[in-house]
């Protein structure tokens, strides 16, 4: 009966039911009791036993029934030294490693990125997306993260893991040399750069990472919308034509400068002849600019705006208008055979053979008598 109680008093069964859906790692609760010789190991799938005797890694098991044994315990009883025969027990703590994947982890760049692009110059990028994780190696993973920690969860070790994440980001994204406005078009090949780049260190900490996915790499605001004024320039195909637009969109906001009816009045005007102006034309494509009108000719000079000059004795005297010419006429001093000339005028010609002979028959004859 004592060896019965005795006998009772060791574990006999070994086993983990996870429902918790985030712990990595879990010890078996022994509660001071011993682990019986022969007992019964259960190790589903996705899971792994460690034992870890005196401190010390020994035996890693994968999904299956054991029974623990000499035949398929070898570091273990090289370890134990069986020496009691088979309904021995022993002392170890068995740790159940989960290797499923944890699936849609969540990471960040907590502060922008400084990368220069070939067409903006120095940018700042920020960049989010998720990833799974999964435990590779059991038996690394409780020796280098884990340690004596009794029950051991994704979020203990997902902070690290987006260390490692944005520091490779970093490097990738600053050495890849691809514009920023082509990124977008190239988020697979970026995450698969990272995915290498990080697969190494992940490795050390014996785990992997299935799936790795860039969601967005964004501008700060300002930045963002700075390309949206360039983007709405753009559309509008032409700086003046943007103006007008940005100018009816005012008129039309509340408590515009024009605001009320005669403001959405004008801002329609406004908006329809745009429209028309930036309608297109035959065959799709867009009228080209209308042709600057030419200016009006200048308006004839006013009669006696005809500036004259006159030979006398050898010297030339002028301007003179036509109303100081028809002056001379009255005094005298200009007679038919007076020698003329006026700018345009083939050389000096007498007041008779010009335009000026008019004025002479506006003189009335001599008085009776003279």
């Amino acid at each position: 009966m004592v060896f019965d109680f005795l006998k009772g008093e060791f574990i006999d069964v070994i086993s983990w039911l996870d429902d918790s859906r985030d712990t990595m790692v879990w010890r078996f609760e022994r509660r001071g009791q011993a682990i019986k010789y022969g007992a019964k190991l259960t190790v589903r799938e996705g899971q792994a036993a460690v034992f870890v005797h005196e401190g010390q890694l020994a035996d890693v098991f994968g999904p299956g029934l054991y029974m623990l044994e000499t035949n398929n315990m070898p570091i273990m009883t090289t370890l134990q030294h069986w020496d009691h025969g088979f309904d021995s027990p022993f002392k170890s703590e068995v740790y159940f490693v989960n290797t499923t994947r944890f699936n849609d982890l969540k990471w960040g760049t907590k502060n922008p990125i400084m990368c220069r692009d070939p067409e903006f110059g120095p940018v700042r990028l920020r960049a989010f997306g998720t990833y799974s994780m999964r435990v590779s190696d059991p038996g690394k993973f409780l020796q280098e993260v884990v340690g004596t920690d009794g029950e051991f969860t994704a979020d203990e070790i997902s902070f690290q893991i987006r260390n490692v994440i944005v520091q490779e980001m970093s490097r990738v994204l600053a050495g890849s040399g691809i514009p920023v406005l082509d990124m977008a078009a190239n988020t697979a090949d970026l995450g698969k750069l990272i995915a290498t780049a990080i697969a190494p260190k992940i490795a050390d900490y014996g785990l992997t990472l299935p799936e790795f996915y860039i969601e967005n790499i964004s501008l700060p605001e300002e930045v963002e919308k700075v390309l949206d004024k360039r983007t709405s320039i753009g559309i509008a195909g032409d700086l003046n034509k943007y103006m007008q637009f940005n100018a009816a969109e005012a008129m039309n906001a509340p408590g515009g400068a024009m605001g009320g009816a005669i403001g959405a009045g004008m801002g329609a005007a406004m908006g329809l002849g745009m429209a028309q102006q930036m309608q297109p034309g035959p065959w799709g494509a867009a009228p080209a600019a209308p042709a600057a009108a030419a200016p009006p000719p200048p308006p004839p000079p006013p009669a006696g705006a005809r500036q004259w000059h006159v030979a006398e004795n050898g010297a030339t005297k002028g301007p003179f208008s036509e109303a100081d010419l028809q002056a001379m006429v009255a005094s005298g001093a200009l007679s038919r055979s007076s020698h003329v000339w006026s700018a345009g005028q083939d050389g000096w010609r007498t007041a008779a053979e010009t335009e000026l002979a008019r004025l002479f028959s506006m003189v009335p004859p001599p008085p009776p008598g003279a």
